[in-house]
């Protein structure tokens, strides 16, 4: 039952939301003009603004619900932060995308509004900061880079520290595999481009979109 719940987890945060709102609402392939990420993010700058609320909240939802699942039918913490997890690589390697996706911080909040709301509040908070300077993906790395050790000292739990970990560990694969954007191809420029892919999302740290 572990593995089923794991699997609902991955199968539910792999429905591209993003992508079906640019489709129904613009009849555009997010594919074509977001190649870095397909995300509310992406809905927000190539379709309509307004579209990320909805979008962002049932990206959440996809985070959420499988955790809360798993406690509700008595599962232990483990399986709820693995469930949890499985939907945010869903998220971000969706097999109905070619596997590609967004940064999974939507269904990552999900499940820390499940184990840890006021983790969630704290990605808020980074996102508005980095929003306003215009450098939300640095804040964000930030906020992921100190969660674990906020959760380890107010929380005092294993799991939801390495549920946090986790996260950090996805969204540097994620980021540096840029939805399998390639490299470029002479050897000494590709790690700056790791590098500002790892820091800003980004092959080139420029400001994002205003």
């Amino acid at each position: 039952m572990d593995i089923v719940l794991i699997g609902v987890g991955y199968l539910l945060g792999s429905i591209p939301t993003a992508y079906l709102a640019a489709r129904i609402l613009r009849g555009v392939d997010l594919r074509q003009v977001a190649a870095s990420t397909i995300s509310g993010s992406a809905v927000y700058y190539h379709v309509e603004r307004w579209a990320i609320v909805p979008v962002g909240v049932i990206d959440v939802a996809k985070g959420f619900a499988p955790p809360a699942l798993a406690l509700w039918l008595g599962y232990q913490e483990g399986v709820a932060v693995a469930a949890g997890l499985a939907s945010v690589v869903g998220h971000n390697w969706s097999p109905w995308l070619g596997l590609r996706g967004g940064r999974g911080l939507s269904p990552f909040m999900g499940l820390l509004l499940v184990l840890y709301p006021a983790g969630m509040l704290l990605l808020l908070a980074a996102l508005a900061v980095g929003r306003l300077f215009h450098l939300t993906p640095l804040f964000a790395l930030l906020a992921l880079l100190v969660l674990p050790g906020v959760i380890a000292v107010q929380v005092g739990r294993e799991v939801p520290v390495l549920g946090a970990l986790g996260m950090l560990v996805i969204t540097a694969l994620k980021r540096l595999e840029a939805n399998r954007v390639p490299l470029p191809s002479a050897p000494g420029t590709r790690w700056p481009v790791l590098w500002s892919r790892f820091w800003f999302d980004r092959d080139e740290p420029e400001p994002e979109e205003k």
